[in-house]
């Protein structure tokens, strides 16, 4: 924190971080920011593995070997010197502008606020060829949804089984799809595994 905000929150209290609304919790339009940036992404999901003060050089060699795709001790000087300096003069001081991480450039240690929790909520990775959850349960309904048409107008094949085993078929598809989603949800979440969601199959 700068001197000046130091002498602002003597004189007048605690200030809101930029990017913090009144009640705390952080605006869509600054997660979104936040977590446009890979690095920033990288930084944050060792910081929630962690879950307590890293030390900088500490997580410039995290987020080194991920951007490489290779392992810690294979990082090279320049690469670990040139996200150690980013880091410490860009993507640190932005996250502890918006109330993210509490940074201190002088003693080289940083850690999450109350406030990086908000972050779960705007993490939705799609892998690959995969689709995203709201198309997939939108061609589910279609599906079930024509099920219970068929079984309503006892069209063929749908008659060969009762219309409580569609039924059972019909919420059973949602139940299991919502579980799916649901554990797909927990590990796409920063910080829930060694390696970022985005480095995973």
């Amino acid at each position: 924190m700068s001197k000046a905000a130091q002498e602002t929150e003597a004189a007048d209290g605690p200030a809101t971080p930029d990017g913090v609304g009144d009640d705390g919790s952080m605006t869509a339009d600054d997660a979104f920011e936040v977590l446009s940036n890979q690095r920033r992404r990288y930084a944050l999901h060792h910081l929630k593995a962690e879950d307590r003060q890293v030390e900088l050089g500490h997580l410039s060699e995290h987020v080194a070997s991920w951007e490489n795709d290779t392992s810690i001790s294979e990082i090279g000087a320049d690469e670990r010197k040139r996200v150690y300096t980013s880091l410490q003069s860009h993507h640190l001081p932005k996250m502890d502008e918006q109330g993210i991480v509490n940074f201190d450039d002088r003693a080289g240690v940083v850690e999450l606020t109350e406030t990086a929790e908000d972050l779960d909520v705007y993490l939705d990775v799609v892998h690959g060829k995969d689709i995203p959850w709201s198309q997939y349960y939108l061609g589910l309904a279609g599906v079930d949804a024509a099920l219970v048409a068929a079984a309503f107008m006892d069209a063929w094949p749908i008659t060969v089984l009762p219309d409580i085993a569609w039924a059972a078929f019909v919420v059973t598809t949602v139940a299991a799809s919502a579980l799916v989603h649901i554990y797909r949800d927990s590990t796409n979440r920063l910080g829930t595994d060694d390696t970022p969601p985005e480095m995973r199959d």
